[in-house]
């Protein structure tokens, strides 16, 4: 069974999704640690309800982003990950993080990528009047909102909707996608070939709506 540490900022609501998909027998992993940035944040004290070791590592007791994230990393590699999974973890990391956990680091963006990279996508799309948004999990890269993609979902952007309501019906998508996309890493039957990620067949019916290549 591949371990996990998922790393969040606040509440956590991916987390939340990644944990009731195990509990419900659905991914086969083993949540190794929830760590946090900030001391504060919501997610801990839901992670340790479910029987899940917390940290936090203060970005604010650090002078830059490299003594930070050296910290971080530190902290994380105390549980051997096989994979790192960015839920809403609100810092953008370092180049020699992201290579030191190159291939086995994943992270959500709420939008279609390469579509609105960054922040405040939902207004965004709003404002560009685009009628399909979404959300998408990849692989991390050194590149902000970049890498490889490996699962996206799609909904339709309606007459009438407010920044608020776009973003929670990409929520929902949200908690359907990451779990799907760590529970294909942890089954292996994710492969990077050529900067694209292949998906091994076999891929479950009723998956979601944009997938990679199945060979």
């Amino acid at each position: 069974m591949k371990n996990i540490v998922i790393l969040i900022s606040g509440r956590g609501s991916n987390m939340e999704a990644l944990i009731a998909a195990r509990d419900a027998g659905d991914l086969p992993v083993n949540i190794a640690a929830v760590i946090s940035n900030r001391p504060d944040a919501a997610g801990l004290e839901t992670a340790a309800r479910a029987g899940i070791v917390t940290h936090f590592v203060n970005h604010k007791a650090f002078a830059g982003r490299e003594s930070f994230d050296a910290a971080l990393a530190e902290c994380i590699d105390q549980f051997a990950p096989d994979l790192v999974v960015l839920a809403g973890f609100m810092r953008i990391l370092s180049d020699g993080f992201v290579r030191h956990y190159e291939g086995r680091l994943v992270n959500i963006h709420p939008s279609l990528l390469p579509s609105f990279p960054g922040l405040h996508t939902h207004q965004r799309a709003l404002d560009e009047g685009v009628r399909i948004h979404g959300c998408t999990v990849h692989f991390v890269t050194p590149t902000l909102d970049h890498g490889p993609v490996i699962i996206q979902a799609a909904v339709p952007v309606l007459d009438g909707d407010s920044e608020a309501t776009l973003a929670a019906r990409v929520l929902c998508e949200e908690h359907k996608v990451y779990p799907q996309a760590v529970r294909w890493f942890a089954e292996g039957r994710l492969r990077l070939e050529g900067g694209r990620v292949r998906l091994d067949a076999g891929m479950a019916e009723g998956a979601v709506l944009i997938s990679p290549e199945v060979r």
